[in-house]
């Protein structure tokens, strides 16, 4: 019988941090519950964990530096569960290297499917390092190539960059200071009008409809990320 997948449930409230471990039982993953970062970044790195569910109000400190903490080890996949619903404080979350952020309340079908999506990603990073694909789309970062359908595509510079970073950490958001800082330089990272103008070609090749994203899905207010399934 294979183990169950631990998830690390960071949350003071022990209402919700109850029900959250009811319901993530339910779904066949194993639990362990903490409400201090402290406990937390012993836990961590004592029970090596497959996924964090992190609170950013805490009693002893804000769960930003708990996600910066882990960053600077780990690629473990952290969804962050907050009251806090501003693009702000997304935007945030995910510069310090949050893969995912769900607003309060939420229903338990959501949840448990973005953390399955969150650890497919995590399981296909591992599969082949050098090969992404979902659906038609397959990235050969190997040779530089990505083919849809099986036909090669013939990508500017700028178009395969963007589509070989969204590819490194799949189904994870990246903010658009993010990308440009990654493909144009720090210089560049208020030029989100580079950014969508390269986006929108980039679509237009790979989208069957670029109105209607199959691949490259945009996070409202805070960037884009490639999709895992």
């Amino acid at each position: 019988m294979l183990d169950k997948e631990l998830i690390l449930i960071i949350e003071d409230d022990l209402q919700i941090s109850e029900f959250l471990q009811f319901s993530l039982d339910a779904h066949g993953f194993k639990t362990s519950l903490t409400s201090l970062l402290s406990d937390a970044i012993h836990s961590f790195q004592r029970q090596k964990p497959k996924l964090i569910l992190l609170d950013l109000n805490l009693p002893d400190g804000d769960g930003l530096s708990f996600i910066q903490h882990v960053r600077l080890s780990s690629d473990i996949p952290i969804i962050v569960l907050s009251a806090r619903q501003s693009e702000e404080e997304k935007v945030d979350c995910f510069n310090a290297g949050a893969d995912d952020y769900l607003a309060k309340p939420f229903g338990v079908n959501e949840l448990i499917a973005r953390i399955r999506t969150s650890l497919k990603r995590v399981s296909m990073m591992y599969l082949r390092d050098d090969i992404f694909k979902v659906d038609g789309l397959e990235i050969d970062l190997s040779n530089a190539s990505v083919y849809l359908n099986s036909q090669q595509l013939h990508l500017t510079p700028i178009e395969f960059k963007l589509l070989l970073l969204l590819a490194k950490r799949p189904g994870k958001a990246f903010t658009h200071r993010q990308l440009l800082a990654e493909v144009w330089g720090l210089e560049y990272v208020d030029e989100v009008h580079y950014l969508r103008i390269h986006m929108g070609r980039l679509r237009a090749r790979l989208e069957e409809n670029p109105a209607s994203p199959r691949y490259i899905l945009t996070e409202v207010g805070v960037g884009y990320r490639l999709a895992a399934s």
